[in-house]
């Protein structure tokens, strides 16, 4: 890409993200949503860091991997089940990388 390109690139991206930001500002009190897309748009968070984090837990560079050998998997799960456990933020970043650091340790 030429320097033209990421600078069109770049600012395209900029005018998409505030025009559709700002959609809900212009419309202002005015533009209501259903009740059911409000309740539906509450699992919009959780859905997303799902298909961002997903991926790059269970992928390697041999393809999908529920091995042992795929620590960031297991540290994953074990960061989930302490914060369904407990609902402590810290304890979940704990516990996941204790669990990360254990299974490189013992399976390198």
């Amino acid at each position: 890409m030429t320097s033209t390109q990421i600078w069109i690139a770049i600012f395209g991206m900029m005018f998409v993200t505030a025009f559709t930001r700002a959609l809900f500002l212009i419309g202002g009190e005015r533009a209501v949503l259903p009740e059911r897309l409000q309740r539906m748009l509450r699992y919009a968070p959780a859905a997303a860091l799902a298909a961002v984090v997903l991926p790059d837990v269970v992928a390697t560079p041999n393809g999908l991997s529920f091995a042992l050998s795929n620590h960031e998997l297991y540290a994953t799960l074990a960061g989930l089940g302490w914060f369904l456990w407990r609902r402590t933020m810290l304890g979940t970043i704990i516990a996941g990388m204790l669990t990360f650091t254990l299974l490189r340790l013992v399976f390198h």
